[in-house]
């Protein structure tokens, strides 16, 4: 051992730029490989999500996401479930151990949801399976909540919007559960007759 750290010694320029020549090799190697800022991520996901028009988040919950939660947790492999419901509307997205082979589980999540159905309401539609690709996901999901209404919610959800999409790199923002506002109005026909009125007048001043 000490007669190789002695020939070292003596011959100290010649190993110094050994040391130079694979520094530099090393680093030409590590330029030439193919680089992603963000790389695919082998995950399997699963998106479920079904439609019943008309009923509150609550109603969702309960007659969409919980029948289909019992039965998808069964899935064999599952990592991870999340869920969400809101108007008219339920999804539950269900993530895999990595290196799961997605056609399988897909055939599993399918059966499961197909077990499912006797269980949500017959006017419920159809069940939605997808597979999900990480790399399509957005990079920041943001939620918002607070103890105003949802016009100011919704207000305040469209600014922060715009001040996003305005920051370079950003492609596009999303908003969950952006409803538009609908004004409904109905006309009392004896005030109409009495005023002498024509309702397509009432409906253009309006609509105006």
């Amino acid at each position: 051992m000490n007669a190789v750290i002695e020939a070292a010694f003596n011959r100290a320029g010649a190993v110094i730029l050994t040391l130079l020549v694979l520094s530099g090799l090393g680093l030409a190697s590590y330029i030439e490989i193919p680089k992603e800022a963000a790389p695919d991520v082998d995950i399997p996901v699963t998106y479920v999500s079904v439609t019943y028009e008309g009923i509150s988040p609550e109603d969702s919950e309960r007659l969409l996401v919980k029948p289909l939660e019992k039965h998808l947790r069964a899935v064999e492999g599952l990592d991870s479930m999340s869920s969400v419901a809101s108007e008219g509307y339920g999804a539950v997205t269900l993530e895999f151990a990595a290196g799961e082979d997605i056609d399988l589980l897909i055939a599993d999540v399918r059966q499961a949801v197909d077990e499912a159905k006797p269980d949500l309401p017959a006017e419920a539609d159809d069940s939605k399976v997808t597979e999900v690709s990480l790399s399509l996901f957005p990079i920041l999901t943001a939620a918002l909540y607070g103890p105003v209404s949802e016009r100011e919610m919704v207000t305040a959800a469209r600014d922060i919007k715009d001040k996003l999409e305005a920051l370079p790199g950003v492609l596009e923002v999303e908003i969950g559960g952006d409803r538009e506002e609908v004004l409904e109005i109905l006309l009392d026909a004896s005030a109409i007759e009495a005023y002498g009125l024509d309702p397509s007048a009432v409906i253009r001043l309006v609509s105006g």
